[in-house]
């Protein structure tokens, strides 16, 4: 059970916050528990949909974003998130169970993806403090600014979504998935 009340129907939702949950339900089919969540607050829903729509429409294809969802989520221990990004990965972005596994793990069998996953968890062990060799890095293995810029945004997307989820204790409606061993 949730520790922040979760609004069962987009009708139970305030007022303001229906119109973008129908959108939701429009997009994806369905409207999940994050996103109810999110609802109390129309304006944290907005700002949700907003950074995560804007970020949809950047240089970083699906598969690099559920790859780089799946690592933070599993460095932060988010189980709603791994639940929710490792169906979205293996069901819309087409990830295997190999790379998903890789993923959780901090890489990818991709070695350009793998440089963008390791670069976000650099951001995120070192809070942004990265040294210019994780700049070197990542940009030797084809990543240009904007493009580092959107991994940035995607780290801190998927770290306020975590939080979100680990602070409410969301209540998971994806296939669970196990927590990888310590």
């Amino acid at each position: 059970m949730s520790r922040i009340p979760t609004p069962a129907t987009i009708d139970a939702a305030p007022a303001a916050a229906r119109p973008l949950l129908d959108g939701v339900q429009k997009s994806l089919g369905s409207v999940p528990n994050l996103f109810r969540l999110l609802a109390t607050s129309p304006a944290a829903l907005g700002g949700y949909l907003g950074l995560s729509g804007a970020l949809a429409k950047g240089a970083l294809d699906a598969r690099t974003r559920e790859r780089l969802a799946l690592a933070i989520a599993e460095f932060h221990g988010c189980g709603y998130c791994l639940a929710a990004h490792s169906f979205i990965g293996a069901n819309l972005a087409k990830l295997d169970t190999t790379e998903i596994a890789a993923n959780r793990a901090g890489r990818s069998t991709d070695a350009k993806a793998d440089a963008a996953i390791r670069f976000a968890l650099t951001v995120v062990e070192a809070r942004g403090q990265v040294g210019e060799d994780a700049l070197a890095t990542v940009r030797a293995a084809g990543w240009g600014d904007a493009e580092i810029l959107e991994i940035i945004l995607h780290v801190a997307l998927n770290t306020l979504t975590n939080y979100v989820n680990e602070v409410a204790g969301t209540v998971v409606d994806f296939p669970p998935v196990a927590a990888r061993a310590a």
